[in-house]
């Protein structure tokens, strides 16, 4: 399915100009810049107005706080807007005076509210903050990291290792089975009452995407599927999730189901059943929904 737009947190929002983060001195271009863009960060929240309407509350770059920024915590995002943008990481404790009205929220119940844009923003500046607060030290020998290229870079310290690390994405399957006029939801037992949604499941090592579908599907509810398609891709900061979107199908005779794993129940729905209401879908936000919508659409 191509419908032209993309998912949630998808799309150019930003102009990424990775070569720039090979400038040694990019922190002080984009200090000396007045037009340069602050995006403040502390931990997994990111300062934002949630009045009138949820947007970002943006420090200007000739604001005190930004001009007397420490660089190890400055992070090259982009250009947003046709403006150098970066992420500046602060703790509550050393946070400069904030904007009236502006507060450190987390972005998983502000994000259906954001233009999308923001949104997508959000989501990299927050996976870029787990991961960098999840690799101060090496993973080899265990000596302190420090930050290089823009901040997209963990080096470690110690000469005789100077191993280099990146961030790094967890790829997880979510695919729409169909035997045609049905589809096969689940749901887990912490989700709000009536709520199904599609199957997903993270792709293991040595697994193709094909393969990872084909078994997630059979562990948690016993159904073999066939005819695996992509559909789209969506980036899902909690924490560092890539959503790779299938459909796929399976035998119109397959009626048993085995629900098991991390889902209480999963059952075949039609179509005449999901538009009557009989489930509570996922967020309109996410693949998940779009990919049913799609299907309810015939499409």
């Amino acid at each position: 399915m191509d419908s032209g737009q993309p998912n949630f947190f998808s799309g150019p929002y930003i102009d990424r100009r990775s070569e720039q983060r090979e400038d040694a001195d990019w922190a002080g271009a984009a200090l000396a810049d007045p037009e340069t863009l602050y995006l403040l960060g502390s931990g997994t929240r990111h300062l934002v107005y949630t009045r009138p309407e949820p947007r970002i509350a943006f420090l200007e770059g000739g604001e005190r706080a930004a001009i007397e920024a420490d660089a190890s915590r400055l992070v090259l995002l982009g250009w947003f807007r046709e403006r150098r943008c970066v992420l500046l990481e602060v703790g509550l404790d050393s946070a400069p005076a904030l904007p009236h009205g502006a507060s450190f929220e987390e972005l998983r119940p502000l994000s259906p509210l954001l233009a999308g844009e923001e949104a997508g923003l959000l989501a990299y500046a927050r996976a870029l903050s787990v991961w960098r607060a999840r690799q101060r030290y090496c993973g080899a020998c265990g000596a302190a990291t420090v930050a290089e290229r823009a901040g997209h870079c963990m080096r470690c310290t110690n000469a005789a290792c100077a191993q280099e690390f990146f961030p790094r994405l967890d790829p997880a399957i979510i695919v729409l089975v169909t035997d045609g006029e049905h589809a096969l939801l689940g749901r887990q037992a912490t989700w709000p009452a009536g709520r199904y949604s599609t199957i997903a499941g993270f792709v293991e090592p040595g697994e193709s995407l094909e393969d990872a579908v084909a078994r997630e599907v059979m562990e948690e509810t016993g159904v073999p599927v066939t005819g695996t398609r992509y559909d789209s891709s969506q980036p899902w900061p909690f924490p560092a999730s890539l959503m790779i979107g299938f459909r796929a199908s399976a035998p119109v005779d397959t009626r048993p189901i085995r629900a098991s794993g991390e889902l209480e129940d999963a059952r075949w729905f039609s179509r005449e059943e999901i538009r009557a209401g009989a489930v509570l879908l996922p967020p309109a936000h996410s693949i998940s929904c779009r990919l049913i919508r799609a299907w309810l659409e015939g499409e």
